[in-house]
């Protein structure tokens, strides 16, 4: 049963959050100790958005995008996210991740889901077209679109599997998992299971909404009893929630707020840099989402070795002794999976050394509150866009890997400049 209900404002430059919420008490799926209680101050900052659709963002403290966070504090939540999924769900099981934010965590949740649903499907969405020479032409078909309204980016592809049996179980799911990184009104969860039924998933019986923070449990409802919004959108469907904080928001306007002016950051084109192979990590349905990850730490290890002027030859070898102590890992965009499997990794070659992970992103965001620092940059993709560091300040680390999905010479100068950067692509 949850805790008992707490409330706590926010206050932002355009306006103020005014949050109920209760904490998760649910119990470990051995039933013999309580999983993390994770409270608000454990999840969650809280900032502006430069977006006329709506002016706040939660910000996540555990998943290792807008704050940079160390590997097993993401992987604790991962695990824990997943094990509040019930057992004997009817099968197939689809996991589906939501772009960009929370492909890394779908792909965490799905690994961890296997122990107990090895079969389990992994499909996250996308935002850039895949247009590349890395898969058969079949594998580029679309499965289906849908909007995310209130996003900076409103809309994302699905795609479907060349693979004839992959794809055969993909249609004949039976329970789809969504996994985000907060739900805010269910608009997005909705649109998703829409557009799935409509693209050829006609056999959903049960759908699991997983998220860190779900604001959206009395969104918009009179009293706490309510009927479930969600629920009653969506027809013959057995919805279910999981999450480690769950909550109410109300925004309340700032008198006479300044305008503001989103930059243009909502494409789904490919972009004129071409994506390197990195394996399948959720782009396409999937069974294995670490695929590719053998191959990219090989590419991790040749790039550190001539980043340290120790190799002369494709036959020198990684050294963990060399490794600095103080080590930032970032994904790129929707790059994200196989970088924190290499931050993982690194957090386990390293003794009493700092190892935290965080990523790029085209998402603009306000300097204050849980945003202390900004690094704006053209795009490693070619799409002409801005992209995004935050509070990440680069004197701080001995070593910032970046690792990119494209070529080293696409990421820009301002990368290149720092002489403590590795950049670590497929193509090196």
């Amino acid at each position: 049963m949850p805790n008992k209900q707490h409330s706590t404002t926010i206050t932002l430059p355009r306006g103020t959050l005014d949050l109920t919420y209760q904490t998760n008490s649910a119990t470990a799926k051995d039933g013999t100790k309580p999983s993390n209680h994770y409270q608000l101050e454990d999840l969650l900052g809280f900032a502006q958005r430069i977006n006329p659709k709506r002016a706040f963002l939660f910000v996540s403290k555990v998943l290792g995008r807008h704050i940079p966070v160390a590997p097993g504090t993401m992987r604790h939540a991962f695990t824990d996210l997943a094990n509040l999924v019930p057992d004997d769900l009817p099968e197939p099981i689809l996991v589906i991740g939501m772009a960009e934010t929370a492909v890394g965590l779908s792909a965490g949740v799905h690994q961890a889901l296997q122990t107990r649903y090895p079969n389990a499907l992994l499909l996250n969405s996308t935002r850039h077209a895949q247009h590349d020479g890395n898969h058969d032409k079949n594998s580029h078909s679309l499965l289906t679109t849908f909007s995310e309204d209130h996003s900076h980016a409103s809309q994302h592809l699905i795609y479907q599997s060349a693979d004839t049996v992959t794809q055969a179980q993909l249609l004949a799911s039976k329970t789809l998992i969504m996994v985000d990184d907060e739900a805010s009104t269910g608009n997005t969860c909705v649109n998703v299971v829409t557009a799935l039924r409509n693209a050829g998933l006609d056999q959903l019986q049960q759908v699991h909404l997983t998220t860190l923070v779900d604001w959206s449990l009395n969104q918009n409802q009179s009293h706490a009893n309510a009927d479930d919004t969600i629920a009653t959108r969506l027809s013959n469907i057995e919805f279910h929630r999981h999450h480690l904080l769950s909550g109410a928001w109300t925004w309340t306007d700032a008198p006479n707020p300044e305008p503001i002016t989103m930059p243009s950051v909502d494409t789904t084109e490919s972009g004129s840099h071409t994506l390197g192979d990195t394996g399948n990590w959720g782009r396409f349905p999937t069974l294995d989402s670490t695929d590719g990850f053998a191959f990219y730490l090989t590419k991790f290890q040749a790039a550190f070795n001539l980043f340290n002027q120790q190799a002369q030859s494709e036959k020198a070898s990684f050294e963990k002794e060399q490794l600095p102590q103080r080590i930032l890992v970032l994904g790129s965009n929707e790059f994200v999976w196989l970088p924190f499997l290499l931050a993982e990794w690194l957090e386990t070659q390293t003794q009493n050394a700092t190892v935290k992970f965080s990523a790029l992103t085209r998402s603009p965001i306000a300097l204050g509150g849980a945003i202390t620092t900004m690094l704006s940059f053209s795009d490693n993709y070619g799409l002409g866009m801005t992209n995004f560091a935050y509070n990440v300040e680069p004197s701080d680390w001995d070593l910032i890997v970046l690792c990119v999905e494209t070529s080293a010479d696409s990421v820009d100068e301002m990368w290149k400049d720092l002489d403590n950067v590795l950049v670590v692509s497929p193509t090196l």
